[in-house]
C-alpha cells in the first residue's frame, strides 16, 4: 500500500501515544515510533531510507558548523513577529540551537517533548534552547502552543538560515507524494518542499560552536544526556 489508510493513520496516532510515554530514553522512543511508521506505513519508510541514502552521498549537512567553528548570526521572526537575534539569546548563556521540521512531524513531537522535560536541568546550567523551523508563524505558533515550549520558536521562512548552514534538503517527488495529506504549501508558504535536516547546535557565549548533531535521518536526534552534557562543558568554560 502506497498511501496512508485512515485505520493505518489512527494506529500510528495511538503508536505515537504509546512512544510518547514509554519510558526510555529519546532515540529509543524514537526508534519504536519508526518502527511502528515500518509496519503501518511501509512505503515511507522505505522511501525516507532511499531519501536517507541520497542525502548522504550528496553530502547533506557535512559543511555545517562544526565544533570551533564560530556559528553564524541569525536574526529570525517568533511566533509574535518579534525578531530574535544569535546574540541576545548568547547574553545569558549557552544556546542549543535546534532545527524542527514541522509541527505535523512526529519527531520533531517527541524531541520537544523531551527537550522540555529536561528544561529544568538545562536552566540550572545557564543553557537555554531555541527552535527553528520553516514553518509560517501560525504553524510555529501551533507547534510552541501544543508542546508548552517555553522558549523562543522561530521561523526561518523558505529556509534561508538552514540554507546558509547546508541543511535544506529537497525531499523529492516520492516523499511529496506519499506525504500528500500535509498540506506543506499552506505551513511554508510555498511549495517547494524543502525542509531543514533537524540538526542541534550547542553554542557557547562565545558565539562558537561546541558540540553538533547532525544526521540526515530525521528519525535520529541528538540524545538528551548529550544534549545537556554538552551544554554543561560550554557552560564552564564561559
Amino acid at each position: 500500500m502506497t498511501s496512508l489508510s485512515p485505520d493505518n493513520a489512527e494506529r500510528l496516532k495511538l503508536a505515537f501515544q504509546a512512544c510518547r510515554d514509554m519510558e526510555g530514553t529519546l532515540n529509543e522512543q524514537l526508534e519504536a515510533y519508526a518502527a511502528a511508521g515500518r509496519e503501518f506505513f511501509p512505503a515511507y519508510g522505505e522511501a525516507v531510507d532511499r531519501l536517507v541514502a541520497r542525502i548522504h552521498e550528496n553530502g547533506g549537512g557535512e559543511n555545517a558548523p562544526r565544533p570551533g567553528d564560530p556559528m553564524p548570526p541569525f536574526i529570525l521572526p517568533d511566533v509574535t513577529g518579534r525578531l530574535v537575534s544569535l546574540t541576545s539569546l548568547l547574553e545569558k548563556g549557552p544556546v542549543a540551537v535546534m532545527f524542527y521540521r514541522g509541527h505535523w512531524c512526529p519527531y520533531c513531537r517527541l524531541n520537544v517533548r523531551a527537550v522540555i522535560q529536561a528544561l529544568d536541568r538545562i536552566r540550572a546550567l545557564g543553557g537555554d534552547v531555541v527552535a527553528i523551523m520553516p514553518e509560517v508563524q501560525q504553524f510555529a505558533e501551533k507547534f510552541k502552543s501544543e508542546a508548552d515550549a517555553p522558549f523562543p520558536v522561530l521561523t526561518d521562512l523558505d529556509n534561508g538560515y538552514a540554507l546558509s548552514l547546508n541543511l535544506a534538503i529537497w525531499l523529492g517527488t516520492e516523499i511529496e507524494r506519499l506525504l500528500s495529506y500535509q498540506d506543506m504549501k499552506h505551513f511554508h508558504g510555498n511549495d517547494g518542499w524543502v525542509l531543514p535536516i533537524p540538526a542541534t547546535f550547542v553554542v557557547g557565549r562565545d558565539g562558537l560552536v561546541k558540540a553538533r548533531f547532525v544526521d540526515p535521518d530525521f528519525r535520529k536526534r541528538m540524545e538528551i544526556d548529550d544534549l545537556i552534557a554538552a551544554l554543561k562543558r560550554a557552560s564552564e568554560e564561559n
